[in-house]
């Protein structure tokens, strides 16, 4: 055989070895359009999860802030012997660095102060989140 007989041999091979076989690069839409279905299906099974793990990170903040709260409460009232009139005399006591952000209505002033009738001081001896709604456990966020 001749240099040009096997080159043109080889060309007819190589044609033959291509045929069946893909020759670009890039993916078919069928390929894309599965792995949107998968990456969707993905998705919208993890944000349930994350919408109550969120939910339950600020419930846990809340009653936090809440145990916080009433023993600053307790404290003041074991110094002083009367209850304080605002949530301020806790901070300027030194019974608190500040008042806490309730984590539902992101505010520090939106607490509900429940104040001693029978005491003419009429000072605080409780607070509640002024939050709407029920907990996970079904209770409601302005009875705890």
């Amino acid at each position: 055989m001749t240099y040009i007989q096997e080159a043109i041999k080889k060309q007819w091979m190589d044609h033959y070895m291509m045929i069946g076989k893909k020759k670009s690069k890039g993916f078919t839409l069928i390929e894309l359009l599965i792995v949107l279905a998968i990456i969707s299906l993905l998705a919208g099974l993890a944000v349930p999860f994350y919408f109550n793990s969120m939910a339950k990170a600020r419930e846990s903040a809340l009653q936090h802030d809440l145990i916080l709260i009433r023993k600053a409460l307790d404290d003041f009232y074991t110094d002083n012997d009367h209850y304080p009139k605002s949530l301020a005399d806790l901070v300027s006591g030194k019974y608190l660095r500040k008042i806490p952000k309730d984590p539902f209505t992101e505010r520090n002033d939106s607490w509900i102060l429940d104040t001693d009738d029978s005491d003419s001081n009429g000072g605080i001896t409780d607070v509640h989140s002024a939050a709407q709604g029920k907990a996970l456990d079904g209770e409601n966020y302005e009875d705890w």
